[in-house]
């Protein structure tokens, strides 16, 4: 096929990308050294110089390794396994919702786990500790095979060695990057097989005498994806509503039958700063593909192990970089101890010539049986026997000990951190040797928190521009559970408890509500809408244990607090059933949480309905009892009326009797009393003799 002419834009594009890979592959040379021979060294183990290794092979000495790097390196990384960054959105401006936020949250969580981004996380934190640097890929797909809509995914970098990043990078977490490459090592046929329709150099063309052997070599060609990001100004407008646009969209119709129609107004306009991405892909030949990057960040996030500047250049080392002395030596004093124990001489017994002539098979045998004695030559010395151990080894073991205890405290990571029993006895100075371990390796986990938050970044960028229409996506909790969600679209909100659509009343203009014919208050839906292309967003990263492990603990102390203060049961209970794993729990959290709201199960309330029907019956039996019993006693009052009626007349007539028998008495009484007295007046009024005169 022809080459392109000299001079075109590609040929002015291809000789920039030369260059700016030439510079990238300049500045990561020692980084690039440095990792390599790390990596080889610790998880190769290629730990002896080649020519030290060649020569005892010659000599038929040995040369052991023995590998202690990886435990260490394990450590880290399985630490930050369990103790992941999670990414927590929040509302930024007047614009955002934090329901909205809320929702981000949840997409962000089903990229992660539709993406397998854990994986991608653990890749990149394993190469930074072992190597010094790892990285982090976003990219976008459509949702699936048939679909037209596109889905954010995160990936991983398996090869750390595949990415350059920008040498003129100052930030930690490499967020201002202008250009990147991704390489990657294609046969013939895998070229022309992928890029065949698209290539315009042919593959025996001259032009690739011209590229060097680091883009073809060969058999074998290079092809890159070349990251750029440049700066671009934009003219945007605040109208009189608050909203801010670009002044290319106010040249819409609908914008300006609402400037004609004076709802809105300009009120002020600047010129705001912008970036846009280009993804191209390249041969060292020429420019294959270009693409279009909707974010205004290169999606490509590293993740740095020991980061320090030395006169503005930056270096990333590796966990172990600086042990491997260390480890040399141990595995130097180990070969050497081995050697000496070797060599050690194993004769049990010497003695002068002839001394063993006597009984030659036993002392033949001396070393590898046990006979019961052993004759020598009459007139010669008896044999010496020599100790087997002549302390030989005794040194080269201490200096391994020491080049063990010289790996520790170079990496940080001391007997307590690795699991193994060391001088402290106490459960707080055990955590306290752990915790000074943790510290040590603390800017690993550190360095990938930032990664995360910058990956949230370029996350939050995105969604905005890929989920801009009316779907419906699935955003997954924290605890796991996943929910179907409406986005740039209206749609009647359910109650959280019940799941049943939420209403409220309709308000006339005097605020009081609406209301129909029968009295009744006028019901409207109750509406929202997560748009997510409205506002602005911030995020946080948050670092600690999963929300399983969270869970658990949560559970226990639960419980503690349930013993401490059984008043509050009623109200910890179903949240502590919640975090429990054994299988049923959610449904009997449910079923807690209803009896503490004050509803009822529907085998309950089916229970209760039954048991209702039955007391109606017995109440409408007890009535009729009842009924009877009102009778019965009417029956029986009149009875008793008609006895107390007889009675009466008879008390009654005896009262009479007892009335007229008393007036007779006291009539009688009466005329006595006045009797005597008049005979008393009588005898009063008589006259009486004189005594004088009758003397």
């Amino acid at each position: 096929m022809a080459k392109p002419k000299k001079g075109s834009e590609d040929d002015d594009l291809l000789r920039a990308a030369l260059e700016d890979f030439r510079l990238c592959e300049d500045a990561e040379n020692d980084n690039r050294t440095s990792a390599l021979e790390d990596i080889q060294f610790s998880r190769l183990g290629i730990q002896w110089p080649a020519d030290v290794a060649r020569q005892r092979q010659i000599e038929g000495r040995p040369c052991l390794t023995i590998n202690k790097l990886p435990t260490f390196i394990r450590q880290v990384v399985n630490d930050a396994r369990q103790n992941k960054p999670s990414i927590k959105v929040h509302a930024a401006d007047s614009g955002a919702d934090p329901a909205t936020a809320e929702l981000m949250n949840g997409l962000i969580r089903n990229i992660e786990y539709t993406s397998n981004a854990d994986t991608a996380y653990d890749t990149a934190t394993e190469c930074a500790v072992t190597g010094g640097f790892g990285y982090i890929r976003v990219g976008m797909d459509y949702a699936y095979d048939d679909a037209f809509d596109m889905d954010i995914c995160i990936k991983r970098v398996s090869n750390p060695f595949s990415v350059y990043g920008d040498p003129n990078s100052r930030e930690a977490d490499s967020s201002d990057w202008d250009k990147a490459f991704v390489v990657d090592q294609m046969t013939k046929e895998q070229f022309e097989a992928q890029w065949g329709d698209k290539a315009q150099v042919d593959w025996d063309d001259s032009v690739w005498n011209e590229v060097g052997t680091s883009w073809r070599d060969g058999n074998t060609t290079t092809v890159a994806e070349w990251w750029t990001r440049e700066e671009t100004e934009r003219p945007i407008v605040l109208l009189s509503d608050g909203s801010i646009h670009d002044l290319e969209d106010m040249q819409s119709d609908d914008m300006q039958f609402l400037l004609q129609a004076g709802q809105v107004q300009v009120v002020r306009q600047r010129t705001a700063k912008s970036c846009k991405v280009t993804q191209r892909f390249m041969s060292g030949a020429e420019i294959l593909e270009t693409r279009e990057w909707p974010g205004r960040y290169i999606p490509i996030i590293p993740v740095y192990g020991d980061e320090f500047d030395v006169e503005g250049k930056r270096y990333f080392r590796s966990l172990i970089h600086n042990a491997i002395d260390a480890q040399r030596m141990f595995n130097y004093w180990r070969t050497a101890s081995t050697e000496l124990v070797a060599l050690a001489p194993k004769v049990p017994f010497i003695g002068e010539e002839g001394a063993f002539d006597v009984d030659i098979q036993r002392w033949n045998t001396a070393n590898t049986k046990s006979h019961p004695f052993l004759e020598y030559s009459k007139g010669k010395q008896p044999p010496q026997r020599q100790p087997l151990d002549m302390g030989t080894a005794a040194g080269a073991l201490q200096e391994a000990l020491n080049a063990s205890d010289d790996i520790k405290s170079i990496i940080g990571l001391y007997d307590a951190s690795l699991g193994a029993r060391s001088n402290e006895t106490s459960g707080r100075a055990i955590m306290a040797r752990q915790r000074e371990g943790d510290v040590s390796t603390f800017h690993f986990i550190d360095n990938m928190a930032r990664a995360i938050r910058h990956t949230g970044r370029i996350l939050i960028d995105l969604i905005p521009k890929v989920y801009s229409g009316e779907r419906i996506i699935r955003v997954i909790g924290e605890d796991g559970t996943q929910e179907a969600k409406p986005i740039n679209q209206q749609y009647q909100q359910k109650d959280p408890k019940t799941g049943q659509p939420m209403q409220q009343p309709v308000m006339g203009p005097n605020g009081q509500p609406v209301q129909d014919q029968a009295g009744n208050p006028l019901m409207q839906p109750i509406m929202a809408i997560h748009d997510l292309t409205a506002g602005k967003y911030d995020l946080t990263v948050t670092t600690g244990p999963s929300f399983t492990s969270r869970r658990e603990e949560a559970a226990a102390s639960m419980t503690e607090m349930v013993r401490a203060f059984p008043a509050a049961a009623p109200i910890i209970v179903p949240e502590l059933a919640k975090n429990l794993d054994w299988p049923g729990a959610d449904k009997i959290a449910e079923k807690m949480q209803a009896a503490a709201d004050g509803q009822v199960p529907p085998q309950a309330q089916q229970q209760m309905e039954q048991g209702k029907k039955q007391i109606e019956q017995m109440a409408t039996q007890l009535q009729q009892l009842q009924q009877e019993n009102q009778q019965l006693k009417a029956d029986k009052s009149d009875k008793i009326a008609e006895i107390q009626s007889d009675e009466t007349v008879q008390l009654r007539k005896i009262e009479s009797e007892e009335r007229v028998s008393n007036r007779k008495i006291v009539a009688d009484q009466n005329a006595a009393f006045y009797k005597a007295q008049a005979s008393v007046a009588a005898a009063a009024a008589k006259p009486q003799p004189n005594p004088r005169q009758n003397a």
